[in-house]
């Protein structure tokens, strides 16, 4: 398999079942339509619901109820990044190489795709109660996503990572930050997929274990590559870390030592794939690639 070819592949088919979830542009209410496909068609590297999909497909899943799940966690994933570059937070004008939401259709309309986005998110994942999967696991894979959305995740790493700005974070609350407000969403990704494959509970555990790894070694190179690229291939604004006076893995640490910490986590993510059943060469391919992009 050549990895980058088959990427390329799976990313298109991935975003063609995203897109097949968002709404209609109609409507007295359609700007908001607008703004909300506007988001979720920038761009991206569709993370998530591939993570979401290949962790299925390692379980032997091979229905269609993954697919409204691939496309909420999406969507769950382009409201954080609305609202992370509003004026109040990050105050970002550019995103995968175009403007901001906020930028495009201004900041009250911005606040209200990021919410639009969220709650359609459950509305959307809710549809895979028709479509003839075992009604228990979709009721548990929606606590899932809510979980590792909210207060107790992403939100809740979000909290405190606002909180602490223009302070010096210990690495302690570092890396509670990471595991929640990057990890947390990797995590509900892999488990769901995990679930709705059929993994029993320790399986759903070693999931979980190895999301959280993969987010944790994501955001560091998220941190290092907002030191080390360009806004061209970033496709976003660098030194947005600094400017924001942020501590980051890397200001903490240090370049040399976060890239060798990115290697010991990819790798652990990887020996914990192994220990799960059935082989998916292309989901180990992905997880090395992510820990070595360069946007």
């Amino acid at each position: 398999m050549e990895m980058r070819e088959e990427l390329k592949r799976r990313t298109k088919a991935v975003e063609a079942v995203v897109d097949s979830y968002l709404p209609q542009e109609d409507g007295h209410q359609k700007t908001i339509f607008e703004a909300m496909n506007y988001s979720v068609r920038a761009g991206g590297k569709r993370l998530r619901p591939m993570l979401m999909q290949e962790t299925y497909r390692l379980f032997g899943g091979s229905g269609r109820e993954i697919e409204p799940f691939m496309a909420a966690i999406e969507m769950i994933h382009t409201s954080s990044l609305i609202h992370d570059d509003l004026p109040c937070m990050d105050n970002d004008e550019l995103r995968r190489g175009l403007p901001t939401t906020w930028v495009k259709f201004g900041y009250d309309m911005a606040v209200l795709a990021g919410d639009a986005l969220l709650i359609y998110a459950i509305e959307t994942a809710a549809k895979a109660f028709r479509m003839g999967a075992q009604a228990e696991r979709i009721g548990r894979a929606i606590g899932i996503l809510a979980e590792k959305t909210g207060i107790y995740g992403m939100i809740g790493g979000q909290v405190v990572d606002v909180e602490l700005t223009n302070r010096t974070i210990p690495q302690e609350k570092l890396d509670f930050i990471y595991r929640l407000k990057t990890g947390a969403l990797l995590e509900a990704s892999m488990m769901i997929g995990a679930l709705l494959g059929g993994a029993d509970e320790p399986q759903l555990g070693i999931v979980e274990q190895m999301a959280s790894a993969i987010g944790l070694a994501f955001q560091i190179q998220d941190d290092i590559l907002d030191v080390t690229s360009t806004p061209q291939m970033l496709g976003k604004p660098v030194l947005s870390d600094e400017k924001n006076h942020k501590t980051t893995y890397v200001t903490l640490v240090g370049i040399e030592q976060a890239k060798a910490d990115v290697e010991e986590i990819s790798a652990r993510a990887i020996d914990l794939l192994h220990q799960l059943p059935g082989e998916n060469p292309f989901l180990e391919g992905l997880i090395q690639m992510l820990v070595t992009r360069e946007k």
